[in-house]
């Protein structure tokens, strides 16, 4: 098995990684406080503006990361893959981190199930209704909501514009330059998050100056935020390294805004917290088998210093 050298320091990665995220953020505010653009006429121009910024910092960082790598090669599917943006193995990159995810979410499909089975008892004396009839009711209103979520602005952001560029800063961009530094794959699942998190603290002025929320409420929101982005940060960094493919965190990321957070224990049935933990016990398990390197790349017996999957089988 042969690793070429990363070329760069520890000290080099961190800071190129400190830059990225401060730049993530910073470009947001960039219109009004450098360009002294008027502010936006209404909320969908002022998400539009974001959408932007995101797409401009994104791409600086896909370029001054590629300047801080070792790249030898720059055809276009060698430098690409370097992002682990590919389309071989792709079903594998899209469903296998899917099911994996979906196994944190027993609790929550327990509760939408079981809340799917009480509208059916309310209704059935009343109406007469079916159990598949209730069930059919329910998709149809999940199938009516995705439709109009795709002209709704927020939905943009948080199905598409958010999990793409963070996963390509975060993940594509950070993870190779820790590991070409010199980090190991576990410090790197760990590091990874806290430069995820240190882009979210923005929030912490939004909440205290924009919404007028008081300085401990702030405090509080931000924390659990943070708390949350650390967590899902570090398996987002776990399911890049082990892949090498970026489907696989930008999947998981769109299925964890669309879920929200794992409903995991509820006092109205003891069936809920059984389901979760089932589901969690099953994460548990099939972690590692489900994200066993050779499912998803050809060769696993030569990786470049970016790629640590060729190492963490």
């Amino acid at each position: 098995m042969e690793l070429n050298g990363g070329g760069i320091t520890k000290a080099a990665a961190v800071g190129c990684c400190s830059a990225l995220a401060v730049l993530y953020v910073g470009i947001l505010y960039f219109p009004s406080l450098v360009l002294r653009l008027p502010p936006p006429n209404s909320f969908k121009s002022f998400m539009i503006r974001r959408f932007l910024c995101v797409g401009v910092s994104s791409l600086l960082s896909v370029i001054l990361c590629a300047f801080m790598l070792p790249i030898r090669s720059w055809d276009a599917i060698g430098f690409f893959r370097v992002y682990g943006i590919r389309f071989d193995h792709i079903s594998q990159a899209v469903i296998f981190p899917l099911i994996l995810t979906s196994f944190m979410y027993y609790g929550s499909f327990a509760a939408k199930l079981l809340s799917v089975i009480q509208a059916k008892n309310e209704s059935f004396g009343a109406t007469g209704s079916s159990l598949s009839a209730s069930i059919s009711v329910f998709f149809s209103k999940m199938v009516d909501g995705i439709v109009s979520g795709t002209s709704n602005i927020l939905s943009w952001r948080n199905y598409v514009v958010a999990p793409l560029t963070e996963e390509l800063v975060f993940r594509a961009c950070m993870i190779p330059l820790l590991l070409c530094g010199g980090f190991n794959t576990y410090a790197v699942v760990f590091l990874c998050p806290l430069f995820f998190s240190l882009a979210h603290l923005n929030h912490l002025y939004e909440f205290y100056v924009q919404k007028n929320h008081s300085l401990p409420k702030a405090c509080q929101l931000v924390g659990f935020q943070l708390g949350y982005t650390v967590i899902y940060g570090a398996y987002a960094s776990f399911l890049f390294i082990r892949t090498g493919h970026i489907s696989a965190p930008l999947v998981a990321h769109i299925f964890c805004n669309f879920m929200g957070l794992p409903v995991v224990i509820s006092r109205k049935s003891g069936i809920i917290t059984a389901a979760f933990i089932l589901g969690f016990l099953g994460f548990v398990w099939m972690i590692f088998p489900l994200t066993e390197p050779s499912l998803y790349n050809h060769h696993t017996d030569s990786c470049n210093c970016w790629h640590k999957y060729c190492t963490w089988s």
